[in-house]
């Protein structure tokens, strides 16, 4: 018989950006510009459905081509420019590893952008961790950061 367990864990991640809120809400919103930041956003079979009651979803091989992931969101709100709030699971060689809640919040800073990143998750059977997520949160927003200083403003 399996082990099973679940660790729960909340934890936030902040990037303040040269960008307005609009432009950085956009980043989110847009597929094209999801595609420069959100790799998942280039695969063959990635769906994409950003509006309250939307989907978006994603099964590809790490980058060693080894597991195979699934990403899948449900979007429960979404204010433009201000905050989008989405539950998602993730799965690994079809096996469940986590279900979690995210809030995506979208502040004026100056003539830029705070943008915190808020994820509370149910990490499970120790196929994953807080801290892996934490990692990978990390390093997807540094994309969207990279990102937006690459492509010209337009919102």
């Amino acid at each position: 018989m399996t082990q099973r367990s679940v660790v729960h864990a909340t934890f936030v991640v902040e990037r303040t950006y040269t960008a307005t809120p609009a432009r950085t809400f956009a980043a989110w919103a847009d597929p094209k510009l999801k595609a420069l930041w959100f790799p998942a956003a280039e695969e063959a079979g990635y769906e994409f459905d950003f509006r309250e009651g939307g989907r978006e979803y994603s099964k590809g091989r790490d980058s060693e081509g080894g597991a195979l992931y699934v990403f899948a969101v449900d979007y429960r709100e979404i204010v433009p420019n201000e905050r989008i709030v989405y539950a998602y699971y993730m799965d690994m060689d079809d096996v469940r590893i986590s279900v979690s809640v995210a809030t995506i919040e979208f502040h004026k800073h100056g003539a830029g952008t705070r943008m915190v990143v808020t994820e509370m998750g149910a990490f499970l059977d120790g196929h994953d961790t807080v801290g892996q997520r934490e990692h990978g949160t990390n390093w997807l927003i540094d994309r969207l950061g990279e990102s937006l200083n690459e492509v010209p403003a337009t919102a």
